[in-house]
């Protein structure tokens, strides 16, 4: 097959997200068509969706060092290095969002990018360049919510992680995000209402379904409270023993121990955890 055959069959694949099959593919034809960056990026891709991390990693860097020219496989396997902390990251990002300041995603990518290295101000602007370029993306909403909240903008973040949440309902992971920072605004109610859906939608995340418990204790929706513990124990570790016995001591003595663990323990470890996590 040609490289764009490859391509749009790799491509098609992945909006299926069939990764197991986009990889096969791809692996199938790398020896054909070794010398082009796109076809070492997106088996990255692949690989980084398979769980192979190290795989994906040593794709993206092949990528890179075949020097792309299309923005889409600069952007990507630039993201795909950097969270690896790999200093190369930052010039294919700055090069991609330089050489199409036009495609949403560099510009989403480069800014994700420069939010998590401290650049905020810099970030912010290539983040909103993103929205206006495309209203209707969630994770351009979602990153725009992060950058804003490690600006210490915290209504700001709210808003963006807001629309980050209505325009992908389904999105467990930021809607605790969103939790997270209403708690930090003193939000209760609204932050209960997005930690307990994000649980809900993310049934293996132990730290989720704890942290719902304790904010339904703290505002005195004791029924709730249960729930959200019993569905922390039913996947819980061995590790996390420690943890759902001092939440479960925490319910037990009331709202006011309930928040406290939250707020002055769990949320703010929890929430700097989340907004390192690279899209």
């Amino acid at each position: 097959m040609s490289v764009e055959q490859v391509l749009e069959q790799a491509l098609g694949l992945a909006d299926e997200g069939d990764w197991e099959r986009m990889a096969d593919l791809l692996r199938g034809n790398l020896a054909d068509h070794a010398g082009n960056p796109a076809i070492h990026c997106w088996l990255g891709v692949a690989e980084r969706e398979l769980g192979l991390e190290g795989l994906a990693y040593e794709r993206f860097k092949r990528a890179l060092a075949l020097r792309p020219e299309d923005p889409y496989v600069l952007a990507t396997a630039g993201n795909g290095v950097a969270a690896f902390d790999d200093p190369e990251a930052e010039l294919a990002l700055r090069t991609a969002a330089l050489m199409a300041p036009e495609v949403a995603v560099a510009r989403l990518l480069y800014g994700a990018y420069l939010a998590r290295e401290g650049l905020l101000l810099d970030a912010l602007a290539e983040l909103e360049a993103a929205r206006n370029l495309d209203q209707d993306d969630a994770q351009i909403a979602y990153e725009l919510g992060v950058a804003r909240c490690l600006a210490e903008d915290l209504e700001g973040s709210v808003d963006s992680l807001s629309d980050a949440a209505r325009l992908d309902p389904e999105d467990g992971f930021g809607r605790i995000t969103l939790g997270l920072v209403l708690l930090e605004a003193d939000r209760w109610d609204e932050a209960l209402n997005e930690l307990s859906e994000g649980a809900y939608r993310e049934p293996h995340d132990v730290e989720a379904q704890l942290m719902a418990s304790l904010a339904a204790r703290a505002v005195d929706h004791e029924a709730l409270a249960y729930e959200m513990l019993e569905r922390g124990r039913m996947r819980a570790s061995q590790e996390d023993v420690v943890l759902l016995t001092a939440v479960e001591e925490r319910l037990d003595a009331g709202p006011s121990a309930a928040r406290s663990l939250l707020t002055d323990e769990m949320a703010p470890d929890q929430l700097r955890r989340r907004l390192q996590v690279r899209p």
